[in-house]
């Protein structure tokens, strides 16, 4: 202790002050803090801490027991301290003692804390402010005032780095102390066995302690102490199968060799399991297994049964299982929680009775299998996380959250945690599910969940990994530094840029790469131990809150950062990393900005679909994605990224300790070594954002030109080359360039701008240095200067042309550049001057609104809908388009041109030019639309307009192919009796016979298939009358039904007033329809089949052989009916010239008596015959049906519809041979006749004769 010059200051007015003078005795540079050498009691007593933080003064172990100080000096303190991080540390007590600094002695009360620490006390504040003193650590002194002047106390710089030392040091040796968030615990026993007993949080006040003890001493029916309170799990609400595949061969294990230890251990656990009634002894089991012992880390043994057999032929439970990020995230964060275990979980679970001998083990008692589920099966933990699923399924996201058996109840408030508890242990009573109390943990404020620390401050790291690591020796095999490896991977989410850390780690794991622990492993493994000593917290965001996303990108990594914002402190969230791959590293440096943003939105996809993501960066990389020449890689990206909502921030100052360690994004590679310990100024050139522009201009005979070259402020080259499609001087050329220039960073969103430029002329004009005396000059100019009015600044400079010859040579195209310099040079084509105004037309024209509107909003203002649901389409749809400089929005498509979005209200005449204009060739609705998009057009549901506008069209449906496909379902006629129901029809004409006759008018019953045919010469009416009465009505009688087509001879008045007077109904037949009479037409076909075989050449016989070719139809089976027309007309088969020859018995055992009775009976039985054959031609009739329908292609219209109708032989013109229309119209129907019938008139109204078959109708549009 030392004393400064007496001052003629009274000691309330006396001035403390520090020099450089005082700086002599103090080694410089240095970060020490001050430490001091004070009487405390009678003792003399080093490294004493002087700390302005600290409210109270502290007072450690080693000082403690060194004043040879007892328990019981010291007086209660009930108040919790709270540590720099929030952790509360509970004192021994208080003790107060004298502390002498000279001439003044005070009364100083200490805390006392069992805490280890390098020093050996602390004088706080209030120590401080009694004294008077101010202490300064960088002169390492503390100055007080005294009656005697202004006294010092000097820091002794030694004993602060020992301390400094000895610190690190102790971090490694009580690194479950430094970083263990835990609570303490209290153990509370509820009965006089003391296994029975509960934990709880030693932070409880005393009534919420109170209250929890009670409200566990009152649920202890929940929990289990001995195997033997277990009921287990209803089988019927859960039960676990194996589900063996029953192609898989049981495998039964041999018996292996175990040691004494190994075997006793077995026994005993067998014993227990038994006791338990969780095993069963069996004999010859299929499946057999052997038994596995391994030592626990409390020396106990644990045995296990080896299922890998078992196991292999099992399927695996597709049952997903909780993301323990999000779960540890969802923890994070409350007041009060509880982490529950049950009670040995697993055989709590019944297994299924024909699975039990499956699991058969070996030994050394015997052969034992599991009546519950076993540890150590395949999908054990999916079924006992259904199990839990289930149960709390009310809870899980509320106040629980459940990883299989690892199970925490999470309150908010803590004042609720009681109510939240009482409603789970609701669930556990009702389902039977018991509690093992001795790993329970109730009422504590933070705890391990999951291998995380969670608490109501955030996520913080295991301290146990952390220890692991800080143990852990330089690795000297691959081996283990893949052990090193893995266990960075597991805290990766804390580490900030972790493979740029482990960057040497992964280099030595290449294969090609022979081991060798260099000083850059060194190094990084020093570093990466220094950085996990650090507290190393992450916070967990609010549903809903904002979060931001910080990137970097260094020479073979990219990292990212997800922030939240709490009381304007800056929090992490979430690191992620990824190492580059050999094609990565060679992507140009604003590519690896967006590589490291897709890496984020991969590694983080919980937190940006939950939340609204901004991506604070200074590099354009919206502009990169809503760019139109990129790669399909950055579309890809770009469409990910826009779905996902990410919004984008610049880049200012760094604020928080948060980022410190998170450098700019393009890391040079120099700093690699001190990663993370610099941060980018608000004043360097990257955040000022001097963009250089190089640009000039070339004009000779063969054209003219324009290069320009952007350099970024982080030396990324940007080039362009322009070509000029009109005549310009020298000067032209080079505003040219400059206006391209302009264009371009005014694209990639660059605020400040020099302009570099070899022309003299064109650099004074634009500096005002000289004037613009040409009116084209004058022209450039206007437009130059209202150009640089979108940027915050622009210089332009006069360069020479040695110093230009980048930009000279992309304007010259000459061979500047070197031969391995790689590149890809846009070249662009520039049609009219940059002054030439467009012509001016005057249109008035209204267009509304459109499905554009909103993407060009968008992407031109960054506005959204109101509508969320509508929002969030319009977000996830806009990376598939791109806004053009004139707001001309274009889609982006997969085969790679940029398709032209069309507006609703130009759609028409756009089909209208590609369809029927001058290259238009009438394609159909699908080629349309091809064609439309292979011209560079797009709009949504362009097939269904292309397909809608081609149906419309009135050449395509004239001209449209027939219809062969049956359009109405098939309907058979039936005759109710013989002969009541006629089909007739004319053939002809024929070869010319005897007579003149060339015409044959054929008839055919319906019910027995009875045919009659005349040959005649003419085909009027008359003669239809007298064939109706001479071979129908007199051998048949007068039928019903008449069945005709639409011929006069069937139509006239005569003939359908003789059929009327006679009580016949005429039905007529549909024209140009066949199928409509159907029977007549197969009976024309069968008779003209047998004319022309039997007559040859000689043609006109066929008069002659006629009634030979009805003898044989009548007189031959029918296929629908199983008999013959003469036997179902006359009850018996008719006699043939062939049985004259040949005789049968029939006619070589004739008789008359007995013929008239066989004739008699056969007519008793016609009858029956008949109806048998009505039984059959309906089933014949019926598998017609069903073939026919098969094909059918439904059409039908209403009255009103308007149609077109088949072009028929004597409706066909003449001229037109195969080049004529397919169809007529359009026509309108008037009403519909029937099954498939359709009566029309024209479009004025005047009716068409005759109904019309659908078969001949097809709708038409307009």
């Amino acid at each position: 202790m030392s004393k400064k010059p007496r001052m003629d200051y009274p000691k309330n007015e006396q001035q403390i002050f520090f020099s450089d003078e005082d700086l002599r005795d103090v080694q410089t540079p240095h970060d020490d803090p001050l430490v001091i050498k004070l009487r405390i009691g009678d003792s003399d007593v080093k490294r004493v801490l002087i700390d302005q933080g600290s409210c109270s003064e502290i007072m450690y172990p080693d000082l403690f027991h060194g004043l040879g100080l007892k328990q019981s000096d010291l007086q209660p303190y009930d108040a919790p301290l709270f540590g720099f991080s929030g952790e509360s540390i509970r004192p021994m007590g208080r003790i107060t003692l004298n502390v002498h600094t000279g001439p003044i002695s005070l009364e100083t009360e200490f805390v006392v804390i069992d805490v280890p620490s390098p020093y050996t006390a602390i004088m706080g504040r209030r120590w401080l402010h009694r004294l008077k003193a101010v202490p300064s650590s960088f002169h390492q002194k503390l100055r007080f005032p005294t009656d005697f002047g202004i006294m010092e106390i000097k820091g002794d710089q030694v004993a602060s780095k020992q301390c400094i030392m000895a610190a690190s040091e102790k971090a490694r040796d009580t690194c479950t102390e430094t970083y263990s968030p835990c609570e303490e615990l209290e153990t509370v026993t509820f009965s006089s066995d003391p296994e029975k007993h509960f934990k709880i949080g030693r932070e409880l006040s005393p009534v919420d302690r109170t209250e929890l003890v009670d409200f566990l001493v009152n649920n202890v029916d929940v929990f289990a102490w001995d195997p033997y309170e277990v009921p287990g799990v209803d089988p019927n609400y859960i039960e676990h199968r194996l589900n063996t595949d029953p192609h898989s061969k049981p495998v039964q294990q041999k018996a292996r060799r175990s040691a004494p230890v190994h075997a006793e251990a077995v026994q005993k656990e067998v014993e227990k399991l038994l006791q338990a009634g969780a095993i069963r002894e069996i004999q010859y089991p299929t499946w057999l297994s052997n038994t596995v012992v391994v030592k626990k880390k409390n020396g106990k043994w644990r045995v296990c049964v080896d299922f890998t057999n078992l196991n292999q032929a099992c399927p695996k439970d597709p049952f997903p299982l909780p993301k323990i990020d999000q779960l540890v995230d969802a923890t994070a964060g409350h007041d009060r929680m509880s982490f529950l275990d049950a009670f040995q979980g697993y055989h709590q679970i019944a297994l299924s009775t024909e699975d039990r001998e499956k699991t058969a083990f070996i030994t050394p008692l015997g052969i034992y299998c599991y009546k519950v589920m076993p540890f150590g099966l395949k999908n054990a933990g999916a079924t006992y996380q259904r199990m839990v699923t289930k149960m709390f399924k009310d809870q899980i996201g509320r106040t629980m959250e459940i990883y299989i058996d690892d199970m925490v109840v999470k309150s908010r408030l803590s004042q609720n945690h009681l109510k939240d508890l009482t409603e789970t242990f609701r669930v556990l009573r009702l389902h039977k599910l018991r509690l093992n109390a001795s790993k329970c943990v109730f009422g504590v404020g933070s705890g391990k969940f999951l291998g995380f620390m969670v608490s109501h401050r955030g996520i913080e790291v295991n301290p146990d990994q952390i220890k692991v690591i800080q143990e852990l020796k330089a690795p000297r095999t691959h081996k283990e530094v893949q052990r090193l490896t893995g266990m960075t991977a597991a805290l990766s989410r804390f580490i900030s840029r972790s493979a740029d850390r482990c960057q040497p780690f992964f280099q030595l794991l290449k294969k090609s790469t022979t081991f060798k622990w260099d000083d850059k492993c060194v190094s990084a493994f020093e570093d990466l131990k220094r950085y996990l000593s650090s507290s190393l917290l992450l916070s967990n965001p609010t549903p809903g809150e904002p979060l931001f996303l910080y990137l970097a990108v260094s020479d073979r990594a990219v990292s990212a950062v997800l922030i939240r914002i709490k009381d304007t402190v800056q929090c992490p969230v979430y690191y992620a990393s990824k190492t580059m791959t050999e094609a990565e590293t060679r992507y140009p440096p604003l590519e690896k900005v967006g590589l490291a943003l897709i890496t984020a939105a991969d590694k983080l996809p919980q937190y940006f679909q939950a939340h609204t993501v901004y991506l604070v960066t200074q590099y354009p990389v919206q502009a990169m994605f809503n760019k139109a020449d990129f790669t399909g890689r950055i579309w890809k990206w770009g469409a990910k990224i826009s779905a996902l909502g990410v919004k984008y921030l610049p880049r200012t100052a760094i604020k928080g300790q948060v980022l410190a360690d998170f450098v700019a994004e393009f890391a040079p590679t120099s700093e690699q070594n001190n990663l993370g310990e610099s941060t980018p100024r608000e004043d360097s050139p990257e955040h000022t954002g001097w963009w250089k522009v190089y640009v000039d201009g070339a004009s000779n005979a063969k054209g003219s030109g324009t290069g320009v070259v952007i350099i970024t402020p982080d030396e990324t080259v940007i080039e362009q080359s322009i070509r000029l499609d009109f005549k310009t001087s020298n000067n032209e050329a080079e505003y040219e360039a400059v206006l391209a220039g302009l264009k371009s960073a005014k694209t990639l969103e660059a605020r400040r701008l020099i302009v570099y430029c070899d022309s003299l002329l064109v650099a004074s004009q634009i500096n005002g240095e000289y004037m613009a005396r040409d009116e084209r000059m004058s022209a450039y100019l206007l437009k130059v200067q209202t150009a640089m009015t979108d940027f915050e600044t622009v210089r332009v400079e006069q360069i020479g042309r040695n110093l230009n010859n980048h930009a000279d040579a992309l304007a010259t195209l000459a061979s500047v550049l070197s031969a391995d310099f790689k590149r890809f040079i846009p070249i662009e084509t520039l049609t009219t001057p940059s002054i030439d105004q467009p012509a001016n037309y005057i249109n008035t024209i209204t267009v509304g609104p459109c499905w554009m509107d909103p993407y060009v909003t968008y992407l031109k203002e960054g506005v959204l809908p109101e509508q969320k649901k509508e929002a969030e389409i319009i977000k996830r749809k806009a990376a598939r388009f791109w806004l053009s400089k004139d707001l001309k929005l274009y889609k982006r498509s997969f085969s790679g041109p940029y398709l032209l979005c069309v507006h609703p209200d130009i759609i028409e005449d756009l089909l209208y030019e590609i369809h029927e204009g001058i290259c238009g060739s009438h394609t159909g609705g699908r080629s349309l639309a091809h064609r439309a998009l292979t011209q560079g057009y797009w709009w949504p549901y362009m097939q269904k307009d292309a397909v809608d506008y081609v149906r419309k069209c009135d050449k395509c449906q004239r001209f449209s192919h027939s219809v062969h496909q049956p359009a109405g379902e098939l309907q058979p006629l039936v005759s109710p009796w013989p002969f009541a129901q006629w089909g007739m029809d004319l053939v002809g004409p024929l070869p010319k016979a005897t007579g003149n006759r060339r015409w044959l008018i054929v008839a055919t019953d319906y019910f027995t298939k009875w045919v009659e045919a005349e040959p005649l010469a003419n085909i009027r009416d008359r003669d239809s009358i007298k064939f109706v009465w001479k071979n129908i009505i007199t051998r048949f009688g007068i039928p019903k039904t008449i069945i005709s087509d639409n011929g006069t001879q069937f139509t006239s008045k005569p003939f359908t007033k003789y059929c009327s007077e006679l009580g016949i109904k005429n039905v007529y037949s549909s024209p140009a329809y066949p199928q409509s009479n159907g029977q007549a037409e197969a009976s024309n076909k069968t008779v003209l089949d047998g004319i022309k075989k039997r007559l040859e050449d000689a043609k006109g016989r066929w008069v002659e052989e006629l009634p030979n070719v009805l003898w044989t139809f009548r007189t031959t089976p029918r296929r629908s009916t199983g008999e013959t027309p003469f036997s179902l007309a006359y009850g018996s088969e008719a006699v043939i010239p062939l049985e004259i020859g040949l005789p049968t018995l029939r006619t070589s055992e004739w008789e008359p008596t007995r013929n008239d009775l066989a004739q008699s009976q056969a007519l008793d039985l016609l009858e029956e015959r008949r109806e048998q054959a009505m039984i059959r031609l309906a089933s014949y009739q019926q598998q017609l049906k069903k073939g026919y329908n098969k094909n059918i292609r439904p059409r039908s219209f209403q009255q009103g519809d308007l149609v077109l109708r088949k072009v028929l032989g004597n409706t066909k013109n003449p001229t037109d041979g195969k080049l004529g229309p397919n169809w007529e119209g359009p026509y309108r129907v008037r009403f519909v006749t029937g099954t498939g019938a359709y009566h029309l008139e024209d479009l004025n109204s005047l009716p068409l004769p005759r109904p019309w078959n659908v078969s001949n109708l097809r709708k038409y549009f307009h």
